[in-house]
């Protein structure tokens, strides 16, 4: 009996290459360092729906995941970036939220990762901009530190300390946390999918065991893919040191540019 299409979740079709949410996560580690930019940086990798914030606001992720459910072991580290909505939002159903013009949030530019199964699965489902890179995730005495290299090169470098205490109600709220889901059609005539998507409410069912503060350093250098040297801080803001379990259930699709009423 041949396979029903409306059961086929992904590819291949009688052996899907990943689990579909809701995926759960177990003590994973996460290294937050925010820091200011130049302007022109942000604005470099921002696609034209979005305008880079006055402020220059980025944070610098490294994570550690020891345990998924549905991807394994694996680490990652995250590039985000403060900016404002500049394209007008198509009416959602009743219920959901529309994103508006000038709506502030946060822009996922590029997310590494030393995952086979997770890469597919965050570009095809939320439009994640996830590559593969070597990543490393550790601590050095009191120092934790998250390094990123491709080709061999770091391209990317987290150092930070979690030395003071903290409250969850003291780290930043980083939503809506936007990606830009681009699919291209096979005919070679644009894109089959265009839109824009909220992370930020995927997650739920958080328990947080650890929350800590401290000081952070990043460091970024130039390579001929997925450069990054320009984002070199000229400010820094602290740093969070967070370890938590939670559930990653589907995104919101805040507009598809594709799909106007």
């Amino acid at each position: 009996m041949s396979i029903p299409l409306d059961q086929i979740a992904n590819m291949p079709a009688y052996s899907p290459y990943y689990p579909m949410p809701p995926a759960r996560y177990r003590n994973v580690r996460f290294q937050y360092i925010y820091f200011r930019a130049d302007v022109s940086a942000i604005d470099r990798v921002l696609p034209a729906c979005f305008e880079a914030s006055d402020d220059g606001f980025c944070a610098a992720i490294g994570i550690a995941i020891p345990w998924s459910a549905n991807y394994g072991q694996f680490e990652e580290s995250v590039l985000i970036v403060k900016c404002k909505l500049r394209a007008p939002v198509a009416p959602v159903p009743e219920g959901k939220a529309a994103g508006d013009r000038g709506q502030v949030g946060y822009f996922v530019p590029v997310a590494f990762l030393n995952s086979r199964s997770s890469i597919p699965a965050g570009r095809e489902i939320y439009g994640t901009p996830k590559v593969f890179a070597e990543i490393e995730v550790g601590m050095d005495e009191r120092v934790m530190y998250t390094d990123t290299r491709l080709a061999g090169v770091s391209v990317m470098s987290l150092r930070s300390t979690m030395h003071r205490a903290a409250g969850v109600e003291e780290l930043p709220e980083l939503v809506p946390s936007w990606r830009l889901k681009v699919i291209p059609s096979a005919d070679g005539r644009g894109a089959d999918v265009m839109q824009i998507i909220d992370g930020a409410k995927a997650t739920s069912d958080v328990t947080v065991h650890v929350c800590r503060a401290g000081d952070g350093t990043v460091q970024f250098n130039p390579s001929p893919i997925y450069d990054l040297s320009g984002f070199t801080p000229q400010e820094y803001f602290g740093a969070h040191y967070v370890e938590m379990d939670y559930t990653e259930e589907y995104a919101e699709i805040v507009h598809d540019f594709l799909k106007q009423t």
